[in-house]
């Protein structure tokens, strides 16, 4: 499978098939805070143009990966959020590992130092995923917000560029 895997540049053209994996996301329940899925606008506005890749079979895209910045405030410019999504049909092929190195190449050649990601205990497998390629817990962070209703703890996981403090 993942010889047929292309990872690539996610385009504005993409966001509709972004759009719908992002939605398997939330229906979950255990993949973000989100109820709905933003705008491209929002949704741009709020992502590192240069650090949001897609994961294509064939002409398909069936998982993406993007930075969000952490801050505003210039001493945080090279820490990032990370978001991966892959698509329900595709879940256990290894599209993830795939899309999560890339965008840690991708965050490093952009000047990244920190990437940092915020997931719920129950995602057992997001956790395993990003723990597998350098991320450290550093914390849990205990009923930092609610989802319908009902409070949720969040595991904060952090990977440090080997590049970090370089530049």
């Amino acid at each position: 499978m993942e010889d047929s895997i292309k990872i690539e540049k996610m385009r504005s053209v993409d966001w509709e098939e972004v759009r719908a994996i992002y939605l398997e996301g939330i229906a979950t329940g255990h993949a973000t805070f989100q109820k709905e899925a933003p705008s491209w606008e929002e949704w741009d506005s709020g992502h590192d143009a240069e650090c949001r890749i897609v994961a294509r079979v064939d002409r398909d895209v069936v998982g993406w990966a993007a930075l969000s910045p952490v801050s505003s405030r210039s001493v945080y410019a090279g820490v990032g959020e990370v978001s991966v999504y892959v698509g329900q049909r595709y879940n256990g092929k290894g599209i993830g590992g795939l899309l999560l190195k890339s965008l840690i190449e991708l965050s490093e050649q952009n000047g990244f130092w920190t990437l940092q990601s915020s997931i719920f205990p129950e995602n057992e497998g997001s956790i395993k995923l990003h723990k597998n390629h350098g991320f450290r817990e550093v914390g849990r962070r205990e009923r930092i917000g609610k989802l319908d209703g009902i409070w949720r703890d969040t595991i904060l996981l952090e990977r440090r560029s080997r590049i970090a403090g370089e530049k």
